[in-house]
């Protein structure tokens, strides 16, 4: 059966567990075209589980993920100096975004170097091209990984905390792409631990293992809803709420977010 006019994606009764882990258990939701959605919820509430699903690298254990018939997907995964080493110029990292649709052997043609170019110029990473993506600071990288996403003009764009502990002028730059990408009617789908980024999406869906609340930021970035999926990392001090999260990026875990070996912790005003 067909999607519904607008719907990019449907998630049908989904679960998807990792032998006795539950990364996700039993979500029922859609994703529609000109929209951004933020994904919010603790480490291991199935942030990075919902994005990968998204993009096909998963599989659910239970229940059906449909995609729009024609739909491309780019995911960004968190990088956080996992790129670090590749030993290409950022044109190369760029012109690699080009065989999604030409494949391994196809060759790049005037109109993909002209894509490069133009996206290069989006994420003002233009003036980088030649040189090593190894060399570039993490905001520099960032932009570079993004820009190589939007190659191929995408349906859904999928980005995993795609601003953290990046510089100012990198998140705003990713952020604007946001804005952008969603008034050309792509899907975008971003997850994130910060309450102000989130408050930027039309929607937010927070999650703890499943879907806590689902709405606009107003509605869903609410005292009730973040202590439920936050539990004791929500504080009440001098009449605001404030998160504690103890914030990791789930390096070599399957689940894709929960586990952080510095136990680094950030705290979050929801300002409600």
């Amino acid at each position: 059966m067909p999607l519904p006019t607008g719907v990019t994606a449907r998630f049908e009764d989904v679960s998807l567990r990792y032998g006795d882990i539950i990364a996700l258990d039993r979500t029922t939701t859609t994703f529609t075209r000109g929209s951004s959605v933020a994904l919010v919820g603790a480490n291991g509430s199935g942030k990075s589980t919902v994005l990968r699903l998204l993009a096909g690298l998963f599989e659910p254990t239970t229940g059906v993920v449909e995609r729009a018939k024609g739909i491309k997907a780019s995911f960004v995964a968190q990088q956080h100096g996992q790129h670090s080493w590749m030993p290409l110029p950022v044109d190369e990292v760029l012109r690699m975004g080009c065989y999604r649709t030409r494949g391994l052997i196809g060759r790049i043609t005037r109109s993909d170097r002209e894509e490069v170019r133009a996206v290069a110029d989006r994420l003002g990473v233009a003036d980088l091209l030649h040189r090593s993506f190894s060399e570039l600071s993490g905001g520099q990288r960032q932009r570079v990984l993004v820009a190589q996403a939007l190659i191929g003009s995408p349906q859904m764009l999928l980005l995993d905390e795609p601003i953290t502990g990046l510089d100012l002028p990198s998140q705003e730059a990713i952020l604007g792409i946001v804005d952008e990408e969603v008034e050309r009617g792509s899907t975008v789908v971003f997850s994130t631990h910060h309450l102000e980024e989130a408050k930027r999406a039309q929607r937010v869906v927070l999650l703890a293992g499943c879907v806590i609340a689902d709405g606009t930021p107003e509605e869903v970035l609410q005292p009730e809803h973040l202590a439920k999926a936050f539990g004791g990392r929500l504080l009440q001090v001098g009449g605001k709420s404030l998160l504690v999260d103890d914030h990791g990026h789930g390096h070599g875990h399957a689940a894709g977010d929960g586990h952080d070996d510095a136990g680094h912790r950030h705290l979050h005003q929801p300002e409600h």
